[in-house]
């Protein structure tokens, strides 16, 4: 299968240089580091093994890409109303005999993703790229890829079972432990890690240990993915309980210390990733009767800090 990326960033860019270095067709697009990868490739520094991509399929300009059988979307989701130009070049037509179009995976953050990107596009069949990777990018070509890696796909409205399949394949052949999941329940439980971590490190200018080095702030982060975990109950998730929560504590303790990309976005002058991750799931839980009362007051601080910021 060939593969597009948008968006070769820290998880485009060390998802889809994993599919590559396996032997996979993929095809990377690019902007402030075009010209760069196209002349020095792409490096992935790794704790589980560095490599370096030399022979890159990189692009500046959509349009001169061929149409894919997958696209990765890794754009963070303010930018996503670009994908309206961005997306249409990479598409393939179904076969009038039934075949396969293109599968689009939203590896990006937050609730209400899918609806809003199927709205824009009706036909296009689409996934849930659920990814539990510490991974940062902040030189040209130059992925740091620091803890865990794995990824989940939630399947929103592809038509064709073997195609998702194909996809996993793919993920496992390069290394990259992948499995497929139940969509709804994979959105809200990758919120019940993101809403607390990804806000309080931004409001406290800290990182994931710290927050959970202090038993005031560890009280505070339950308390918040407990209140993720009853709105997804509220909004009919099944298999999701508190002992989820612990779960997540674990694996942060365990974890390197670790900046989350709304913090690394605040901290470049970056916007916040505030609408998906927090306003959506907030309403969400406020039309099925339930009040996310201590992820409003985050919510709010962080519109604070983001008006603050934009205004200096």
């Amino acid at each position: 299968m060939k593969y597009g990326v948008i968006g070769t960033g820290a998880i485009g860019g060390y998802y889809g240089a994993k599919l590559a270095r396996a032997g996979k067709d993929v095809h990377f697009l690019l902007h402030s580091d075009y010209e760069f990868v196209k002349e020095n490739g792409l490096y992935v520094d790794s704790v589980d093994g560095s490599f370096h991509l030399t022979d890159v399929h990189a692009y500046g300009d959509v349009r001169e890409m061929p149409p894919c059988d997958v696209v990765l979307v890794c754009l963070k989701s303010v930018r996503n109303q670009l994908l309206k130009e961005l997306l249409p070049p990479l598409l393939k037509q179904p076969s009038p005999k039934g075949g396969n179009g293109t599968l689009v995976v939203l590896i990006q953050n937050g609730i209400g993703l899918e609806a809003d990107v199927q709205q824009m596009f009706p036909d296009v069949q689409l996934a849930a790229g659920l990814a539990f990777i510490c991974s940062a990018k902040t030189e040209p070509g130059r992925v740091n890829h620091q803890c865990y890696g794995y990824i989940n796909i939630g399947n929103y409205s592809c038509r064709q079972q073997a195609l998702i399949d194909s996809v996993v394949a793919d993920f496992r052949e390069a290394g990259v432990d992948a499995n497929e999941v139940e969509y709804h329940e994979a959105r809200w439980k990758k919120a019940v890690w993101n809403m607390p971590f990804n806000g309080m490190t931004v409001a406290l200018d800290t990182q994931t240990d710290l927050l959970l080095k202090h038993p005031a702030t560890l009280q505070l982060i339950r308390e918040q993915m407990l209140e993720v975990i009853e709105a997804a109950q509220a909004c009919g998730v099944k298999y999701i309980d508190e002992s989820f929560a612990d779960k997540m504590i674990d694996n942060t303790l365990h974890m390197t210390p670790y900046s989350p990309s709304m913090k690394l976005d605040f901290d470049y002058h970056r916007p916040m990733e505030i609408d998906y991750l927090y306003t959506r799931p907030i309403e969400e839980a406020r039309k099925a009767g339930f009040r996310m009362a201590k992820l409003e007051m985050l919510e709010a601080e962080l519109r604070f800090l983001q008006e603050e910021k934009n205004r200096l």
